[in-house]
């Protein structure tokens, strides 16, 4: 099962732009209010293309183009990451099947927080950062009861060798928070996103969450070619 998605368009990463986060991760966590989303502009198809700005693995001439939205401290893409993420590098990214895009969309500041984190390291940390931290997600995410939110993702961020004064450069950077929010607002408005993680194989939303999903969905697609 998936989990659903409290921030919909208009309150995405409000928390985290012009600087908010910081002040954000020296507080509990609130969970924002739910909202309904908008049914997609005509011609939104932003969402469904590959940027230079977008992390990824693999041929981008590859016959399947996946993407992964999720969030950071969503226990069902850490799922997601441990379990099905290995199988797909091994069976369909590394053998030239799929070009995997992966996304964050934010459910809660923390998870512009690692985004932007993520982004400060060398690029080729960066996935190694992010399965850090699904890894880890009881060390630092807020939903596990931890209340010093700051001094756990720092803690984090310093076991991917990045120190305390580069910590605070990256949180105070404003940057990526456009960023952030545009991809996510174009997520809901391209693909009507509602839950995390979300799949999108080849423009097309999927409900492939589980690899016993995920696999008979590839195959089909690479069968069709």
């Amino acid at each position: 099962m998936s989990r659903t998605v409290w921030i919909i368009l208009g309150v995405v990463l409000l928390l985290v732009a012009g600087g908010a986060a910081w002040h954000f991760l020296n507080r509990p966590v609130e969970s924002p209010p739910a909202a309904s989303a908008a049914a997609p502009p005509p011609g939104a198809t932003g969402a469904a293309k590959v940027t230079a700005h977008d992390m990824t693995m693999g041929d981008p001439k590859a016959p399947i183009t996946m993407i992964e939205y999720a969030a950071p401290i969503c226990p069902h893409c850490a799922h997601f990451n441990a379990t099905v993420l290995p199988l797909l590098k091994k069976d369909y990214i590394n053998p030239g099947k799929v070009f995997y895009v992966f996304r964050v969309f934010p459910l809660q500041a923390a998870d512009g927080v690692t985004e932007k984190l993520g982004r400060c390291l060398p690029k080729e940390k960066y996935f190694p950062f992010m399965d850090q931290m699904f890894a880890n997600q009881k060390d630092w995410d807020p939903e596990y009861g931890v209340t010093d939110i700051r001094g756990a993702i720092l803690k984090q961020a310093q076991m991917a060798g990045m120190n305390e004064d580069q910590f605070n450069a990256c949180l105070a950077a404003t940057k990526e928070d456009a960023i952030i929010n545009q991809t996510a607002t174009d997520a809901v408005a391209t693909f009507h996103l509602d839950h995390t993680p979300t799949v999108v194989l080849n423009g097309k939303v999927s409900d492939t969450n589980e690899w016993e999903q995920l696999k008979p969905a590839l195959d089909k697609i690479l069968a069709a070619k």
